[in-house]
């Protein structure tokens, strides 16, 4: 394969995404050898509306978001369904974690009259934070695992469709906070040169990196250092916001004084330099095969949950030259679903049990709404996919 060189980062870059790392231990599974149970989600998208939900129009965000917290709640008391997955037949009983993908607060813009950063931040944790009941084996409130995404960050550093304020860093500086339980960063001190929202947990024996938006070439600065004290028979999981086949305006702009403008079109929420070509219409080729010869650098990389695509999906990540696998798996939006925008009852979000003992991961797709006009409706299972992280 042929060796793809890139222009280094900028210093800064480079400084923030190794300052701050953290590795925590798993302490929420009491049993290390007992399967752990986590649910996965994303876009959340507080401050926009449904065109329908329940028999309503124009739902607010902390609505729908709330309905769906709602269901997770009554996970404990249902049972696996016989599929042959992973605790098939079992009842569930406990839930250790929430995995969510990013795009906490929508981006405020003025032609959307969306709300700002902050007010989304609020319905958040009335949500998510103080409504979610779920416990795990341990009996504690299930752990919330959070990574930005790209609306997050551009409420941050700002856009080029206008917005009001301008910036507001709330949900990133929460984040943060949360994160790395600090309680420092606020939206007025909060640096996106510098506070980066990368770190890594050990859950059953195996090594999830939570990452900033996706793996860039900053963000493999800082995997690289992470993964030295991984040993190499250790399975790795990614969770990112932006999907493997990443899209081309979140890079930097590479044009001129490489700044966010309604001419070129890019987010700049992405720390590289797109380096395919000048326009956001191009394909990212040298920045997924970068991250593919990453890959097969770190073979026990075997697995990549996100967002950003609103899409509930299981599928294999081959790269943009068809030379590689990794198992991932897309997380639907409550509020801006590629196919639960339109049919209400396709709302989803996904539930995970990974078993230490035979390195595997099930994920089940939970169908939390089908029945809109009974929100008391059990939730119904989807799909299934069963990952070998050996």
């Amino acid at each position: 394969m042929k060796r793809i060189f890139q222009k280094p980062v900028l210093i800064v870059a480079v400084l923030a995404v190794v300052v701050g790392t953290s590795c925590k231990k798993d302490d929420n599974n009491s049993k290390n050898d007992e399967p752990v149970q986590f649910i996965f989600t994303s876009d959340a998208h507080y401050g926009i509306t449904r065109p329908a939900f329940q028999g309503k129009t124009n739902v607010d965000a902390h609505v729908v978001n709330a309905a769906m917290i709602a269901k997770m709640n009554t996970l404990p008391d249902l049972t696996l369904p016989g599929d042959g997955g992973l605790n098939a037949g079992k009842k569930i009983s406990t839930v250790d974690y929430l995995f969510e993908g990013g795009d906490i607060a929508n981006r405020m813009e003025i032609s959307a009259s969306v709300q700002t950063a902050a007010a989304s931040w609020e319905q958040f944790k009335v949500d998510y934070l103080q409504a979610l009941t779920v416990k795990s084996k341990g009996g504690q409130k299930a752990q919330l695992m959070l990574v930005p995404g790209n609306h997050d960050v551009s409420n941050t550093i700002g856009y080029y469709a206008k917005m009001s304020p301008l910036t507001d860093a709330t949900s990133m500086a929460n984040i943060y906070n949360m994160m790395f339980n600090v309680s420092s960063k606020t939206a007025s001190n909060f640096s996106y040169a510098n506070d980066r929202i990368n770190y890594s947990k050990d859950i059953a024996g195996v090594h999830f990196c939570f990452i900033q938006m996706w793996p860039d070439s900053s963000v493999r600065i800082w995997m690289n250092k992470d993964l030295q004290n991984v040993p190499s028979t250790t399975p790795v999981v990614i969770v990112a916001h932006d999907q493997p086949a990443v899209v081309s305006n979140h890079f930097t702009n590479p044009n001129g004084d490489h700044s966010i403008n309604n001419t070129d079109k890019f987010d700049n929420v992405l720390d590289e330099h797109f380096k395919d070509g000048t326009t956001t219409s191009v394909a990212d080729n040298v920045e997924q095969r970068a991250f593919v010869a990453f890959l097969k650098q770190h073979s026990n990389i075997k697995a990549y949950l996100h967002g950003h695509a609103h899409e509930s999906k299981y599928y294999v990540y081959n790269g943009p030259d068809n030379d590689v696998a990794l198992s991932t798996v897309g997380a639907d939006s409550p509020m801006k679903g590629v196919v639960s925008l339109a049919d209400e009852t396709k709302l989803s979000f996904h539930f995970g049990v990974l078993d230490p003992k035979t390195m595997t991961l099930t994920m089940r797709e939970c169908l939390w709404n089908t029945d809109p006009s009974n929100p008391l409706a059990t939730i119904q299972w989807g799909k299934m996919v069963t990952i070998n992280l050996k």
